[in-house]
């Protein structure tokens, strides 16, 4: 039923002249078309209706997949080829034109269709403004109903504010899940909050249900990596699974222009990129999204949905770093 929302994405596939594919374009295939299991399924929630801000988030799925044929597969760095990492797109979860309830209950149908379908392999949703990652997890847990879910959200906000004010808007998504039982609050760790961006009744909330709130000077002080680490390690001995949400506006405002709601203080993009490739080494991660980043924001050289390539790519990097350790042990 809910695979029914999934469409095709809107470009052509290009296949490399050789049998080895060198860039991302090359690489990623289609779900349809994939013979085996693959290891992460990639989908796009593109909507943006429910923003407080004006926000263009929902042409960011697009936006993405166009912007990463200037990707390679081979990350220097850390002297890694992705190639050998099977990434199927299932294309976007089709949205209503006006009603938003009826989107993100597709939202909610198209992951769990896809959990339950492929149990073993990591989801990756490109929103879409932050409304979404309500909609994934309860999907997700629709799809794993007897355990336990921990999330790790990389963000400038807390995002619990009251729906029942603003309705399933963007910065309500934390405190839908933990409103409806679906997650747990001292099950959620949010690294990256600064400044003045978080009300004193959302702090008030957040310390009411046990949200653990990590300020990035906090996490600088200790070394971000480090603060990462200890993280994923406190929720893996808690839940059964770890999804990771990033909302974009985690990134200060000089470096990402297309962000309805980006802020000074925030993350560089170095600090992003060392976090997600950390972040893709833990076991226990087996969800993650990227969201409100809005391209029609953005620079002329697209920085900033640029960057959101290059971080998805570090995290697919850390997957296949954590997979290389696990087979020497």
């Amino acid at each position: 039923m809910s695979k029914h929302w999934l469409q095709v994405p809107e470009w052509s596939w290009n296949h490399p002249e050789e049998n080895q594919p060198t860039y991302v374009h090359h690489w990623v295939q289609q779900l349809n078309n994939i013979k085996h299991t693959p290891d992460m399924i990639l989908y796009g929630a593109p909507i943006s209706r429910s923003s407080i801000s004006v926000s263009g988030a929902s042409l960011y799925p697009t936006e993405f997949r166009r912007n990463w044929k200037g990707f390679a597969t081979y990350n220097l760095d850390e002297n890694v080829d992705l190639v050998h990492y099977r990434v199927a797109d299932a294309g976007d979860v089709a949205m209503h034109t006006t009603d938003i309830l009826l989107s993100h209950q597709r939202i909610q149908d198209t992951t769990t269709y896809l959990a339950k379908h492929y149990p073993s392999t990591t989801t990756c949703m490109i929103g879409g403004d932050h409304s979404t990652t309500a909609c994934a997890v309860r999907g997700i847990k629709e799809a794993f109903f007897n355990e336990t879910i921990g999330i790790l959200q990389l963000d400038t906000h807390l995002d619990v504010r009251d729906p029942k004010e603003l309705g399933p808007a963007n910065g309500t998504p934390i405190r839908q899940l933990i409103d409806g039982n679906i997650v747990k609050g001292e099950n959620v760790v949010n690294i990256g909050l600064h400044g003045y961006y978080n009300a004193r009744p959302l702090i008030d909330y957040a310390n009411e249900h046990n949200i653990q709130m990590v300020t990035l000077k906090q996490a600088r002080k200790q070394g971000l990596i480090k603060t990462i680490q200890g993280a994923l390690e406190q929720l893996a001995t808690k839940v059964d699974r770890i999804y990771v949400t990033v909302d974009m506006d985690v990134l200060d405002i000089s470096v990402a222009p297309g962000v309805p709601a980006s802020t000074p203080g925030g993350m560089t993009t170095i600090e992003l990129f060392d976090s997600l490739l950390e972040i893709g080494k833990h076991p226990n991660v087996q969800h993650i999204d990227f969201v409100c980043l809005d391209p029609s924001k953005d620079s002329a050289v697209a920085q900033t949905v640029k960057t959101g390539v290059y971080a998805w790519l570090q995290f697919v990097t850390g997957c296949i770093l954590q997979t290389r350790q696990f087979k020497r042990v």
